[in-house]
């Protein structure tokens, strides 16, 4: 009772408004109104009939029956309402209805016109530059993050290409931010870091997630958040390339670029398949790594156990060769000058020397930056694969090619070899004794290259006709140094 002696009713809780309120006193019930008509009729209990007319609850239901046949605006307006009506436990049932509309519809595609919209904003343009499976995507931009959740999710149980479902989440995350507040971002990008999550990996695109990663640390979302977005990272890293992984570091003083976030990709990467990923994507995530490798060599903060641990982050199978792995090394051993003897040969132990060019084989032997024992290690390579050249072949007669020299070389070369290594086991500390050891065996090698060069031009220089003419006591000639 107010200050005029006169009653009123205050009904509290009423979420429909007085648009609701004065909707349940006309009862005209159409498509668009059906929904919050329904709501209001609950809460105000309006269930029994009124003599032969039929009560407002009972008229909505049956209206509700018929949404299959509603035009795909007023479908979409259901749905507007239903979202304003979320809260409400009594709206739920309906919501699963409309949910089933209009996700069948999508599924389908039967609407009257896929170019009708009752968003003002529609544009036929715009519409026309999706492709047919796309058409919906503006219509349902509205959608608050509660309800988009329930919508994507019911869309995977309906089987809805995983991959439209994907190209709609990164519409709507561009759409809501171009005017949600940070805390609206912030939950924007959780629920669909948690969407995609449901997807198949074949339809999250790389791009994609890397984008989100980059919207994602400026926001600091959680760590749970993180973790599953950096594993769907991980799972598809063998379609990444290195502009996606040169990350700032989250520090401002330190590294320039996030390693510890690449570490953890290349390890969810393996953690993905197990021991089953596939010789041709742990290939392609060894050759992004060693892109990565040359380019934070040079950062001269980078420290040497995170250099190291990215070096052994993948097994020795991953790589067919060793080569830019040797040159993203020789980089960090030139900015990093002063490191010690150990973490050196910490650093080196990755390489494997049986895959490294003959080239870059030279390179490491005469260079002064790598660690006496590696320059042994390769000498020892060099003469072991000159070896294999000859090993299972027939030799020349000493008097008619120079064969003689090259078995001499190989018995010559191995002794010297040995010597170095039993003078490096006593006197570790004289590297000087030892580098002018290593300078004369590495000439040795090169004359042994030399008269293999030699030898194979004599080979072909040799007439058919004179190998013809020997008749049966001419010698098997094999082919040298192929």
């Amino acid at each position: 009772m107010d200050n005029t002696k006169n009653l009123k009713v205050v009904v509290h809780d009423t979420q429909e408004g007085a648009e609701g309120f004065e909707l349940k006193r006309r009862t005209e019930i159409t498509a668009t109104n059906a929904v919050l008509l329904n709501f209001a009729a609950q809460l105000m209990e309006m269930e029994s009939d009124d003599g032969p007319r039929r009560s407002v609850l009972n008229q909505t239901r049956k209206s509700l029956e018929g949404i299959d046949f509603w035009t795909w605006s007023d479908v979409l307006v259901a749905l507007k309402e239903c979202q304003d009506l979320l809260s409400a436990t009594d709206s739920l049932l309906i919501l699963d209805k409309v949910l089933d509309c209009v996700v069948g519809r999508i599924a389908s595609l039967v609407v009257a016109s896929p170019y009708i919209s009752c968003s003002e904003n529609s544009s036929l343009r715009i519409r026309n530059s999706f492709s047919q499976k796309c058409w919906w995507f503006e219509d349902l931009l509205f959608l608050s993050t509660d309800l988009i959740d329930k919508v994507i999710r019911t869309m995977i149980s309906r089987n809805i290409d995983h991959a439209t479902i994907s190209k709609f989440l990164s519409c709507y995350q561009r759409s809501r931010f171009l005017s949600a507040t940070p805390t609206e971002k912030y939950k924007i990008i959780e629920v669909i870091i948690n969407l995609l999550s449901l997807l198949d990996s074949s339809s999250r695109p790389c791009k994609l997630l890397f984008s989100i990663f980059r919207v994602a640390s400026s926001l600091k979302i959680t760590k749970n958040c993180k973790s599953i977005l950096e594993n769907l990272i991980g799972s598809q890293l063998d379609q990444a390339t290195i502009d996606f992984l040169l990350v700032p570091s989250p520090h401002r003083k330190g590294c320039v670029y996030d390693v510890n976030l690449v570490l953890r990709l290349v390890k969810a990467f393996c953690n993905e398949g197990s021991c089953f990923v596939s010789s041709v994507r742990l290939r392609k995530v060894a050759s992004l790594v060693d892109s990565y490798l040359v380019e934070v060599a040079a950062d001269s903060h980078l420290n040497p156990s995170k250099f190291a641990a990215l070096v052994m982050v993948l097994p020795d199978g991953s790589r067919e060769s060793h080569d830019r792995l040797f040159q993203a090394i020789d980089i960090y051993l030139e900015v990093h000058g002063g490191l010690c003897e150990a973490k050196k040969m910490r650093i080196c132990s990755a390489l494997n020397y049986a895959k490294l060019s003959t080239d870059a084989l030279r390179r490491l032997a005469r260079n002064s930056k790598f660690p006496s024992r590696i320059a042994i290690q390769v000498f020892i390579n060099q003469q072991s694969k000159l070896e294999n050249l000859f090993e299972g072949k027939k030799h020349l007669d000493t008097d008619t090619f120079t064969g003689s020299i090259f078995a001499e070389e190989s018995i010559n070369e191995k002794a010297s070899f040995n010597q170095i290594l039993v003078y490096e086991k006593r006197s570790p500390s004289k590297a000087e004794q030892i580098d002018v050891k290593l300078q004369g065996m590495q000439c040795r090698v090169t004359e042994l290259e030399k008269y293999c060069g030699i030898m194979q031009t004599q080979m072909g220089n040799i007439p058919r006709t004179r190998l013809s003419s020997l008749g049966n006591n001419a010698r098997f000639l094999p082919k040298l140094c192929s």
